[in-house]
């Protein structure tokens, strides 16, 4: 820190450099994947999964033809069980069974990653 200028100690000194994160293609193509298979998923749901930045996950989609779902507002709450409709339970429960089976497919495809990403960083540590 610049003890007789404490206005310039935001600034970065010429030593220091930011280390840019590369990611393997395997670990691209799965991110990818992720969210092509993963409905209603967000672009900043997913990065922050994976702890990756949004802009670096867009940049993955665009490249590899994946069109960027808008951002979705969320759904009104349902009105309680007891007042509905047998036709309208079951549209409801239908409804909550794709979400837990989208969010199952999700979690496989997150726990796979993380398996990968284990056995690479196994193969690189040299104890």
């Amino acid at each position: 820190m610049d003890t007789l200028n404490p206005g310039l100690a935001w600034r970065k000194r010429e030593d220091q450099t930011v280390a840019r994160k590369t990611y393997s293609e395997e670990f691209r193509r799965d991110a990818v994947e992720l969210y092509r298979s993963t409905p209603g998923a967000t672009v900043v749901g997913i990065a922050a999964d994976l702890e990756i930045m949004d802009a670096t996950l867009s940049t993955w989609l665009k490249a590899a033809g994946v069109p960027v779902r808008g951002r979705q507002l969320d759904s009104p709450v349902d009105p309680p069980p007891g007042g509905e409709t047998p036709a309208r339970e079951l549209a409801r429960l239908r409804g909550r069974i794709a979400e837990l089976e989208a969010s199952e497919r999700k979690l496989n495809s997150e726990r796979d990653i993380l398996r990968a990403a284990a056995k690479y960083f196994a193969g690189e540590t040299r104890w």
